[in-house]
């Protein structure tokens, strides 16, 4: 599955590897891509919208 989410406190390649790391610990074959200027997240994954976007909350950056 697919997803596209709007991450309005993703700053810096920093942000962008803590998200990766939340995502892959829920789903380690997830592929995550960020654009820290749009503020997307593109991540290709087998859990739901709602688990990833728990995961990446818990790590500090709440989905919009």
């Amino acid at each position: 599955m697919a997803l596209q989410l709007k991450v309005p406190k993703i700053a810096c390649a920093a942000c962008v590897n803590t998200i990766t790391q939340a995502v892959t610990a829920i789903d380690p074959t997830a592929k995550v891509k960020a654009d820290t200027i749009t503020k997307m997240i593109s991540v290709e994954t087998q859990k739901s919208e709602t688990a990833v976007k728990q995961a990446i909350a818990d790590a500090g950056y709440p989905a919009a």
